[in-house]
């Protein structure tokens, strides 16, 4: 591991290790140099192959042939952004720390800056880091109205790092927290970055669209159900670790009770109503387009149904309010009945008033009849009475 360039006076030592530490002389002649060779060791945990949130160890280690200096050491990640690293153990010779979670955006080379004051050093050691994960944002949530078309993406960074490994993962969805998971797909992505997805569920009306030239898992839901709501989460595993990423799907529908055409002096109830998990600081409000204020009505936070009796026809609109700012919204147009419609309710409604009255009247009438019946009845059921008591009594003397 060792050359001597003679017309130079160097030696050349390369794969240094931590034993090649000391004090190397040069003689020439009757002359003697004398020169001492310090020697660090970085490494990191798991080779510096990660998944996404996981905890990197870094370990320094120093030789010297004289007393080992006291070190600060100070990291640059791969943006050039100084680290604060967590100190796990510490002697003179070996330095442990540790960093924070990684994320996707923290692949690239890293700078470990070391420092003494006695003796002087000033040695920078880099150090490449590959983290491989999803350059989605840490909660993503999207929204869709029943009947619409909505694709769920995840981007990998797996080509932008080149990493040079297989690694398989799976795309579940559940519609609650406490809910038992559904298996979508399969995937697997080689070393050279291609990606195969196998379909899974087969009663999940679900579609994979066309193959990106990025490693990007899609699943398209071509038509919105109700129940479609929910998490999504993408898993990716490697070496038997993992790492996942989730879309939570939230679904908004509408209805009229009773549906068709409003008809004057009339009411009807429009439901507005959210399937899936509710956002924080949201709620729901139905209002009607080029309406007043008193067309305007709001849920409370947390109410996933909100229901409003109108009485005018037009536009109305629901909408899911997220910190002030409309998530999704959903129009109901409620038409005002025809003029003649109106006159055949108003006719319906008269000639149902006379039929009830007419009945009414037929009803007393008839039972005005009986009664009178029921009395000649009675009447005459005293009369035969008393004339057979009579011809009793002739009948007796």
């Amino acid at each position: 591991r060792a050359d001597i360039k003679m017309e130079y006076k160097q030696l050349k030592v390369w794969d240094l290790k931590l034993s090649d530490a000391g004090i190397y002389t040069c003689k020439y002649g009757s002359h003697e140099v004398h020169t001492s060779l310090h020697i660090f060791e970085l490494t990191i945990s798991l080779d510096g192959h990660f998944l996404q949130n996981e905890v990197p160890e870094l370990t320094l280690m120093q030789n010297s042939s004289g007393p080992l200096p006291d070190l600060s050491i100070t990291l640059f990640n791969s943006n050039n952004n100084r680290v604060t690293p967590e100190l796990q153990s510490k002697t003179r010779q070996k330095y442990v720390v540790s960093l924070n979670k990684l994320e996707a955006m923290d692949s690239g080379t890293w700078v470990c800056q070391v420092h003494s004051d006695s003796p002087l050093i000033n040695q920078n050691i880099s150090f490449d880091v590959k983290v491989l994960g999803f350059q989605n944002p840490d909660l993503e949530r999207k929204y869709a109205t029943v009947d619409s078309t909505v694709i769920l993406s995840w981007h990998l960074n797996s080509q932008k790092i080149k990493w040079k490994e297989d690694f398989t993962g799976q795309l579940n969805w559940k519609q609650q927290e406490s809910a038992n998971a559904h298996e979508l797909l399969d995937f697997i992505v080689t070393a050279q970055g291609q990606l195969h997805e196998t379909k899974k569920s087969s009663n999940f009306l679900f579609e994979i669209p066309e193959r990106k030239p990025e490693s990007i898992i899609e699943v398209k839901l071509p038509k919105v159900h109700f129940n479609h709501s929910g998490q999504y989460q993408c898993q990716l595993e490697y070496q038997g670790r993992r790492a996942q990423s989730h879309i939570e799907l939230v679904v908004m529908k509408v209805s009229a009770n009773p549906e068709g055409p409003l008809s004057r002096e009339a009411n009807m109830t429009l439901t507005c109503q959210v399937s899936g998990p509710f956002p924080p600081n949201a709620y729901l409000r139905w209002e009607r387009v080029n309406g007043t204020k008193m067309d305007i009505k709001n849920s409370k936070q947390h109410e996933a149904k909100l229901e409003v009796n109108i009485s005018a026809a037009g536009l109305w609109s629901c909408h899911l309010i997220e910190d002030n700012d409309r998530k999704i919204s959903l129009h109901y147009h409620v038409e005002e009945a025809p003029v003649w419609i109106n006159y055949v309710i108003i006719g319906a409604s008269v000639g149902g008033s006379l039929l009830v009255f007419a009945l009414g009247c037929l009803c007393i009438i008839s039972g005005i009849r009986w009664q009178r019946r029921r009395q000649q009845a009675k009447v005459m059921a005293q009369a035969r009475q008393y004339l057979l008591e009579n011809k009793t009594c002739q009948c007796q003397q």
